[in-house]
């Protein structure tokens, strides 16, 4: 059998764990020093403006093309769940109250039976 010395997974291990424990030495005393806090700041305040100047010509665009943007379509969005809750309430109230039909389009008051009866056939004169 081959030792553990000279197995090649375990020395791939062993160098892979010894990159980790350096790369965690490094990036904890980079992130500790105030240079980096700086940058990582400069770096989230470009990031913002960029997305804030491409979601403003994003608008743009989709205004010039006749298309609602998003802000738009959260808004009709939220507007026709508003519209849906009250009709809601208010078919609930309708059915509560005996008022309008049903689902199956049947009148809640029965209607009085038919008691007339269609004419007979061949009575009649020549």
């Amino acid at each position: 059998m081959a030792e553990k010395s000279n197995d090649p997974a375990v020395i791939w291990q062993t160098m892979i764990g010894e990159m980790e424990k350096g790369f965690n030495t490094f990036a904890n005393q980079a992130m500790t020093s105030p240079e980096f806090s700086r940058v990582m700041n400069q770096v989230g305040g470009v990031s913002a403006g960029v997305q804030k100047q491409l979601a403003e010509l994003m608008e743009k665009y989709l205004s010039s093309m006749n298309l609602p943007s998003r802000a738009q379509m959260v808004g009709i969005g939220e507007r026709l769940q508003i519209i849906e809750s009250q009709l809601n309430e208010i078919t609930a109230l309708l059915r509560q109250n005996n008022i309008g039909g049903g689902r199956d389009d049947q009148p809640l008051t029965p209607r009085p039976p038919r008691t007339k009866q269609p004419p007979s056939s061949g009575g009649g004169s020549a």
